[in-house]
C-alpha cells in the first residue's frame, strides 16, 4: 500500500506543480498522514484535491485506512529549498547547530544558503552613543538547526 500511495501522491502534485510534499508518513495501522505545502501557500481546496487523488485510488474494500492531508502551518518549521524561496522577504528565527539565535529578514535563499539581514544597536566608532549598523549573515543550510517564519499581529 505505501508504495501506491507514494505514486498517487507524486502525481498528484505533478498535476499541480505549486504543491510541494513536506512529508509523508504511514502508520502500521494504515493512518496516512500527509503535509504539503505551496509556492503560493496552500488552500483548503488544495488538501481536498491531493487528498481525492489518493482516496479515489485506493479500494477501500481491501483496505481499511485513514487518510489526512494538511497543510504544513504558519508555525511549522523550514525544512526545503523551496519553502525558504517562498518566504524570501519574510522575517525567520533561525537557531544555528551551535546554539545561536539570529532574527532577521530573509533576503536571499539560493541552492547552497540563506542570507539575513537585520539592524543592529552599535557603540558608535569615536565617541559616546550608539548608531544603527545594518548586519548580514550568510548561513550554509548545514548549520540551520531550525528555522520558522515569524508571524507579525
Amino acid at each position: 500500500m505505501e508504495e501506491t500511495v507514494r505514486i498517487l501522491l507524486a502525481q498528484a502534485l505533478d498535476d499541480n506543480p505549486s504543491l510541494f510534499l513536506i512529508d509523508c508518513t504511514i502508520q502500521g495501522n494504515n493512518e496516512i498522514k500527509i503535509v504539503i505545502d505551496g509556492d503560493q501557500g496552500v488552500t483548503v481546496q488544495d488538501c481536498i484535491t491531493v487528498s481525492r487523488a489518493i482516496e479515489h485510488n485506493l479500494d477501500r474494500d481491501a483496505i481499511d485506512f485513514s487518510l489526512d492531508v494538511l497543510s504544513a502551518g504558519a508555525t511549522a518549521p523550514l525544512t526545503q529549498l523551496r519553502q525558504y524561496k517562498k518566504n524570501v522577504g519574510r522575517t525567520l528565527v533561525v537557531k544555528t547547530a551551535n546554539g545561536e539565535k539570529l532574527e532577521g529578514t530573509l533576503e536571499q535563499a539560493t541552492d547552497q544558503d540563506i542570507t539575513l539581514s537585520w539592524k543592529a544597536r552599535e557603540p558608535k566608532p569615536v565617541g559616546k552613543g550608539k548608531i544603527t549598523v545594518k548586519k548580514t549573515a550568510t548561513l550554509v543550510y548545514d548549520s540551520i538547526e531550525r528555522a520558522k517564519v515569524k508571524l507579525k499581529f
